[in-house]
Parts: structure tokens; C-alpha cells; sequence
């Protein structure tokens, strides 16, 4: 059996684009071409893509999954155990996260105030009192600070709900942008982190785009930040804030 480009596409959820990036870069050149010179892909060439496609779930850069692929003494079995020990350790994380958000809505909800700990558990083992003072240091006297505490003091538990579905919709989206290569500076990753913004907008304060460029530094030089978003996807925190960069060099131009 060989497959076509556009069906091979469908299969894996991907698009016909990313097949013919990779086909250039030599990542998965088809194993075969018509008469017409069309992409023709075999069995063999979906058991690569399905590699690919793992290993890229999990934020590895295309250079290093051709290396791990082409590797001449590398167990395909070898490959499997090792994305699914990596998987696990991902699934864990996210699952004590959404745990930890859950947590957060019903102490809300409830009227009960989180401890420092409580609140920052599922950011690791960094101090949760100077994450805290920081904070209060960087935004304690502004604008932007007064109106968060304001909104978010008036939150129902749906409120809360609609607001982490709309953030793990776009983490999802976002993660899927990276999966099928495009760059931090492409007009793709550029949406969402306008759409990133416009969520800040919307439900906490007006996010400026310089105040936005300090969030996307801060995600990356803030462990705990930075734990967030490489637990949605491995390298999300450093691309976003390339595509926070890019976006507000574009509007404000």
C-alpha cells in the first residue's frame, strides 16, 4: 500500500505543508513518486511519520529527531520506551496542575484564601513567598494590579471555569502550532499570542504589548512561569515569548 500526501495529512493530523517541509529537510522524504512526480508514502514511511510526531509532541527540534531516527544502532523499541517514559512524566505533570487549578476555584468559590504554598505547589519546589513579593513588587502599585483584584474578586466558579477552557483550549492550539514547526516570528504563532493577550484583556486588566513583552520575558526567566508553559508543550515558554516579541513589533511599528 501507498499513500497520498493529502491522505497521509489526514491520517496524521497534520498538514500537507508539514509533510513537504519535512520531504525538503530530509526528515521523511516519501518512498516513492507517481508518474507525475506526486508524494507517495508507504507503511514504513507512516512508522517514521508516527516517530516524528511523537518525538515532536514531546518539543524536540527536527534537527535532533533526524539525528535519533538516522541513528544506524538505535532500537525502534528503545524509541518507544523512551517517548513513553517522557509522555508519563508529562501526564503527571499536567494531571497535578489541573488538580492544583481545580484546587484554586472551589478555595475561591468557597471564600477560603490559598496558602502561599498551596498556591504555587504545582510550580515546583521554588519559594513561594518571594513569587509572591515579586509580584507585589513589579505590579503591587499599578493600574493594571488594582483592576486584577478588582475583576477577579468578583469571579463565580464558572467564571473560573470558562477561564481556564479558554486557556487550555489555546494551550492545546498553541502546542499543535509548534508541532507542525511553525516559528515563533510566522503569522500563525503571532495570532495566538495577540489572542494570549486579548484573554489577559478580557479577564483580568488591559494588557499593554509592553507590558505583555515584560510577561513573555518573565515566562521564561521565572522557573516557575517557565514550568508552566514547557509542561503544555517542552520549549512553549521561550517560543511564546519570541511570538509575544514579534507580535507587538508589529503593532506598534
Amino acid at each position: 500500500m501507498n499513500y497520498a500526501v493529502g491522505q497521509v495529512a489526514g491520517f496524521a493530523g497534520v498538514t500537507v505543508r508539514t509533510l513537504h517541509h519535512y520531504d525538503d529537510i530530509g526528515l521523511l522524504v516519501p518512498s516513492e513518486r507517481s508518474h507525475a512526480g506526486h508524494r507517495r508514502y508507504s507503511d514504513a514511511d507512516l512508522d517514521r511519520l508516527q516517530q516524528i510526531l511523537f518525538y515532536r509532541e514531546l518539543g524536540f527540534p527536527l534537527e535532533e529527531v533526524a539525528a535519533l531516527l538516522d541513528d544506524p544502532d538505535a532500537d525502534p523499541r528503545a524509541h518507544l520506551r523512551r517517548q513513553h517514559e517522557l509522555l508519563t512524566a508529562r501526564i503527571e505533570k499536567l494531571r497535578k496542575m489541573a488538580a492544583a487549578v481545580e484546587h484554586a476555584m472551589e478555595a475561591r468559590t468557597m471564600g477560603r484564601n490559598l496558602t502561599p504554598e498551596e498556591r504555587f505547589e504545582v510550580f515546583g519546589d521554588n519559594d513561594p513567598e518571594q513569587y509572591a513579593q515579586e509580584v507585589e513588587e513589579r505590579w503591587g502599585g499599578t493600574d493594571e494590579y488594582a483592576d486584577s483584584q478588582r475583576r477577579t474578586a468578583s469571579y463565580t466558579k464558572e467564571d473560573w471555569k470558562r477561564i481556564q477552557a479558554e486557556a487550555a483550549d489555546w494551550g492545546e492550539r498553541y502546542g499543535s502550532l509548534m508541532a507542525a514547526g511553525e516559528p515563533p516570528t510566522g503569522e500563525a504563532a503571532m495570532t495566538l499570542a495577540e489572542e494570549h493577550r486579548q484573554h489577559i484583556c478580557t479577564w483580568f486588566y488591559e494588557c499593554s504589548y509592553e507590558i505583555h513583552r515584560c510577561l513573555g520575558e518573565m515566562y521564561v526567566s521565572d522557573e516557575r512561569f517557565k514550568a508552566f508553559y514547557d509542561a503544555l508543550r517542552p520549549g512553549l515558554a521561550e517560543h511564546l515569548r519570541d511570538a509575544i516579541v514579534a507580535n507587538a513589533a508589529r503593532h506598534t511599528s
